[in-house]
């Protein structure tokens, strides 16, 4: 017990530093996440319009097509990256 009394305030700095450094893999993994899907969008999106049909996840992004009416919230017929961002965030 007097180990831990004596030296609780390397043993704070040793978690605060643990800590951090998931924090910045959390945030690198989310940064690398969210380059894949800008890539996959891309790819996807055939006519360059900024916007994915469902008949054009369905042959680029299955995973985006499954989902399509839980992302295209406001039944556009189209979701945009910024959706489908939104909602892999949120998950």
């Amino acid at each position: 017990m007097n180990f831990f009394r004596n030296n609780m305030s390397a043993i704070g700095k040793v978690l605060c530093c643990a800590c951090l450094t998931l924090s910045f893999s959390v945030f690198a993994d989310d940064a690398k996440l969210n380059q894949e899907l800008a890539a996959k969008f891309k790819a996807a999106d055939v006519n360059h319009d900024g916007k994915l049909t469902l008949a054009e996840a369905k042959v680029g992004m299955p995973r985006v097509a499954a989902h399509f009416s839980d992302i295209d919230t406001q039944n556009r017929g189209y979701v945009t990256l910024e959706q489908i961002t939104k909602m892999a965030d949120s998950r």
